[in-house]
This record gives structure tokens, C-alpha cells and sequence, in this order.
């Protein structure tokens, strides 16, 4: 595949399937054995095999939790069989999430994703997510100010 056909899967990925809700789309994009790492500070990368279903129940799931959540692709890099995105997340919490009752607050989520494309579907994906502000942005966690005038003490 060409750089722009592998550009394009990943412009589904956004556009059709998160911001068009139409899970189907998961079906058609996603190898059966994707794996996604997930990244974070200070912790090893958590990689996990995920299946077109498993992405359509991921998404719905945020979905229920943010019904007004749509990502804005910022930035789009490519090579080879790689496309890196950098993307805006935003929405309000108005459903249950992770447990966590419904705040009604608004939240943006800031996320940088790598997604290997093989036979045009994407078959590999590293996701780093902005969480602690998203976490402060829902009340769960004091501001950072916060945070750090308590660790001064």
C-alpha cells in the first residue's frame, strides 16, 4: 500500500468510526489480532490483542460516556507502513465512564497514535493519551498547582 492509501485508513479511523459513529467501520479497518500498546509514563507499555469487536465496544463505550466526543486530527505524518497522528478529543461527560458517575463537565484530551497499516488495515497501534489532564479536567485529580503545593509541604 502507498503512503496516502495507508494515510487514508487512518482517516476512517477517525472520521467514519469515531466522529461518524459508525462502528461498523472497525470491521473493515482493523486486523482480527491488532495489537495496541499503550503508553505511559514511568510504566512499561501495556500491549494487548484487540479484536474489530473489541474496538467497537471500546468505542461505544466512550461514546456512552461522551456523547458529544469528536477528535480533531491536528497533525498527520506517515512513512513507510507507520502513520502518526497527534489529535484533540472533546466532549462531555454525561454517561458513566470507568466507574466514574457522570460529571457533565467538558473535557479535551490531547493523544498522539502510531498505527502500523498492513493489507490496508491496521494491524499494530501505540497510543499515548494526555491523562492526567483529563483526569483533572473531570474533577478526579487536583490541579497541578495543587499537587504540587501539597508535595512542598
Amino acid at each position: 500500500m502507498t503512503i496516502e492509501e495507508n494515510k487514508a485508513v487512518v482517516a476512517r479511523f477517525y472520521e467514519e468510526l469515531w466522529n461518524g459513529r459508525r462502528l461498523e467501520v472497525a470491521d473493515e479497518i482493523f486486523a482480527p489480532g491488532c495489537v495496541t500498546h499503550q503508553l505511559r509514563s514511568g510504566a512499561p507499555a501495556a500491549s494487548a490483542s484487540r479484536s474489530p469487536a473489541d474496538v467497537k465496544e471500546h468505542v461505544a463505550s466512550w461514546l456512552a460516556a461522551f456523547p458529544d466526543l469528536r477528535f480533531e486530527v491536528e497533525q498527520t505524518i506517515a512513512e513507510g507502513d507507520l502513520v502518526m497522528t497527534s489529535s484533540v478529543m472533546r466532549g462531555t461527560h454525561a454517561g458513566a465512564w470507568m466507574n466514574v458517575a457522570p460529571t457533565n463537565r467538558a473535557a479535551t484530551i490531547r493523544m498522539s497514535v502510531v498505527q502500523r497499516i498492513a493489507g490496508g488495515r491496521i494491524v499494530e497501534d501505540w497510543v499515548l493519551v494526555e491523562s492526567l489532564g483529563f483526569y483533572q479536567q473531570l474533577g478526579l485529580v487536583p490541579d497541578s498547582r495543587e499537587i504540587f503545593a501539597r508535595a512542598a509541604r
